[in-house]
C-alpha cells in the first residue's frame, strides 16, 4: 500500500507542530522519519493514526483520500501502530490481547478464542516468531511483547506499519531481530514508518530517510549518509557526535556500595543485595534493559527510597537512612530520570530552578527571604554557562523544549562542590545537539576528580561515557566490565547471562 501526507499542518495554539509537511512511503518500502526531540515526528503520526486531526492537508492511500475521525477508521484503512510503550493488558493472555477490540463471537455470542489462537499462530509461523497463544503478557519477555504488538496490527490486515522509538525497551540482540522482522514485513510487501533517534539503527534498516525540523521537512538523506550528516540534518549545525576523554585519573574519593537492597511499597525486591565502589575520578555507566533495578539504586541513593537495607559510604560517611536534604549537603549532585516529574518545577522561572535544591539558606535565602540580586546573577552566569535557549533567566521553564531543560537541571546540579554525581538517562528526550553538551559536562565532571554514576538504557551512551559498566537484571549485577567492552557481550549480560569479571554475579 502506497502512503502519501501531502501539506500536513497541525497547529496546537500558536504551535506550528507540522508545517506543510509532505511524505510518500511506497510499498515495501522501510522510510525513517528522522528528527530532534520536538521536531513533529510523534504529532505527524498521530494525525496519521487518527489520533489528531489535521488543520491543513490531506492522507493518501493508494490514490484514495482518506477521513479520518479516529484510530478505529486508520485501522480499518490498513494502518497499524506499534507504540513505544506496548498497549497490552498484562493480564490477558496473547490471543486475548490480539483480539481485543475486533472480538469473533460463536454461536450464543461465546468469544471465539479458538479463531484468536489460530490467527496468532498463522502470523508467527509466517514470519517465525516463537509465540505462544497461550501465554500471558505479563510472563514474557520484553522482546517477545513487542512481536505480540506487531502479530495484533498484522491481525488487523494493517499494510502500512508505524514503528515509533520501537527499540527503546530492547537490549542490543533483541534490537537486531527486530531490524529482521522489519526487513521481513518489508519483503511481503508492507509499507513501514520507522521512527528513531539512534542513528546506527536508521542507516541498518531504511531506504530512505525524511529529516524533520521545527516541524517542517529540512531534506531527505540516503542511508550511506555519515551519522555527522544525518545529525547535521536534524539540529542545522555541525555536530560532534564522538565523546573524547583522557584515561581516568583516579583518586581517594569514592562511593563504596555493600550489601544494598531495596524493597518497593508492594513489598518487592527490586535491588537485591548489590555491592560495588566508584571512585573519584572515573565514571560507572549502570547498564540494563529499562525496569531492572537501576532507577531504585540511584534514587537509593539520593535518599528517595523509604525501604532499603545495606550501606552505601560515600568518603567514609553513611547516606542510608539520612534525608534528601542531608544527603544534598553532603555533596552529592543528582539527575533525575524524569526531569518534569522529580527534576523542575514548570511554573517556576529558569532562575527559580536553579536554586531549588539550594533553597534553605545562603546565599539565596536569608531570613527566609530571596535575595534576589544573588539568584539573578548566578542564574545570568549558568544561562550563558550552559547555553540555555530561552529569551530570560525569567522564562518558566515550562515552555522550554526537553534539551534546555535537562541544561537548567545540569547547571543547577554541576554549579556546587560535589563529592558524588549521579545522572539517571542524563539524555533522555534530549536532542542531538544537546546531547553532545551534556556529555562534555559529564566528562568535565569525572575529570575534576568526582565520582561519577551514569545510569542509561542507551547502549551508545553506556560505552561512550564509561571507564567501567555494570549490567543490572532482575534486581542484581550480571557484572562489572571494562567500558570497552564489545556491545555483543553487553547485550549478553543484559539479558540474563553473566561474564567472568568483576562483580559478577555467581
Amino acid at each position: 500500500m502506497k502512503l502519501e501526507l501531502r501539506g500536513i499542518t497541525k497547529r496546537f495554539g500558536s504551535l506550528v507542530a507540522n508545517d506543510h509537511i509532505d511524505l510518500v512511503v511506497e510499498p515495501g518500502e522501510i522510510h525513517c522519519l528522522l528528527g530532534e526531540n520536538g521536531a513533529g515526528k510523534s504529532t505527524l503520526m498521530n494525525v496519521l493514526y487518527g489520533l489528531y486531526t489535521a488543520d491543513e492537508g490531506v492522507i493518501v492511500l493508494d490514490d484514495h483520500v482518506q477521513n479520518f475521525h479516529g484510530p478505529g477508521d486508520a485501522m480499518r484503512a490498513g494502518i497499524g501502530m506499534v507504540h513505544q510503550h506496548f498497549m497490552l493488558i498484562p493480564v490477558f493472555t496473547v490471543a486475548e490481547n490480539v483480539m481485543l477490540g475486533h472480538e469473533s463471537t460463536r454461536a450464543a455470542g461465546l468469544l471465539d478464542l479458538d479463531a484468536a489462537r489460530d490467527r496468532v499462530r498463522e502470523i508467527a509461523t509466517r514470519f517465525g516468531f516463537h509465540v505462544n497463544p497461550d501465554a500471558l503478557v505479563e510472563d514474557l519477555p520484553v522482546g517477545v511483547q513487542q512481536r505480540v504488538e506487531i502479530i495484533k496490527a498484522l491481525s488487523r490486515e494493517a499494510k502500512v506499519l508505524v514503528f515509533d522509538e520501537p527499540t527503546a525497551v530492547l537490549t542490543p540482540q533483541e534490537t537486531d531481530e527486530l531490524m529482521e522482522i522489519m526487513r521481513q514485513l518489508k519483503a511481503s510487501g508492507a509499507s513501514i514508518v520507522f521512527i528513531t533517534h539512534k542513528l546506527r539503527e536508521v542507516r541498518e534498516v531504511a531506504d530512505r530517510i525524511t529529516v524533520i525540523r521545527l516541524g517542517k521537512v529540512v531534506g531527505e538523506a540516503s542511508p550511506t549518509a555519515s551519522n555527522a550528516e544525518l545529525a547535521s540534518m536534524m539540529v542545522g549545525r555541525a555536530v560532534e557526535l564522538t565523546v573524547h576523554k583522557d584515561p581516568p585519573k583516579v583518586n581517594d574519593h569514592a562511593l563504596v556500595v555493600e550489601n544494598l537492597t531495596v524493597i518497593d511499597t508492594f513489598g518487592h525486591v527490586v535491588v537485591n543485595d548489590v555491592s560495588f565502589d566508584v571512585k573519584g575520578g572515573e565514571i560507572l555507566a549502570i547498564a540494563g534493559v529499562q525496569g531492572n533495578g537501576q532507577t531504585e539504586l540511584a534514587e537509593a541513593l539520593i535518599g528517595l527510597e523509604p525501604l532499603v537495607r545495606g550501606s552505601a559510604k560515600l568518603d567514609g560517611e553513611e547516606l542510608v537512612g539520612r534525608s534528601v536534604r542531608r544527603i544534598l549537603d553532603e555533596g552529592v549532585g543528582f539527575v533525575p530520570e524524569d526531569r518534569t516529574e522529580d527534576g523542575l518545577v514548570g511554573a517556576f522561572t529558569i532562575a527559580e530552578n536553579l536554586m531549588l535544591d539550594r533553597a534553605n539558606g545562603e546565599p539565596f535565602v536569608k531570613a527566609w527571604n530571596v535575595q534576589r540580586r544573588t539568584l539573578n546573577e548566578f542564574a545570568e552566569e549558568r544561562f550563558r554557562e550552559f547555553d540555555v535557549r530561552a529569551q530570560s533567566i525569567d522564562t518558566p521553564v515550562g515552555t522550554l523544549s526537553g534539551g534546555n531543560q535537562q541544561k537548567v537541571v545540569l547547571a543547577r546540579e554541576l554549579s556546587r562542590e560535589l563529592s558524588l554525581f549521579v545522572a539517571a538517562q542524563p539524555t533522555r528526550g534530549v536532542d542531538v545537539g544537546s546531547i553532545e553538551f551534556i556529555h562534555k559536562r559529564i566528562v568535565e565532571t569525572r575529570d575534576a576528580g568526582v565520582p561519577v554514576i551514569v545510569v542509561s538504557t542507551e547502549l551508545d551512551e553506556v560505552t561512550a561515557l564509561a571507564d567501567r559498566i555494570m549490567v543490572m537484571y532482575r534486581g542484581r549485577i550480571i557484572g562489572i566490565v571494562p567500558g570497552d567492552t564489545p556491545r555483543d557481550v553487553l547485550g549478553l549480560m543484559m539479558a540474563g547471562e553473566p561474564v567472568a569479571g568483576e562483580g559478577a554475579a555467581a
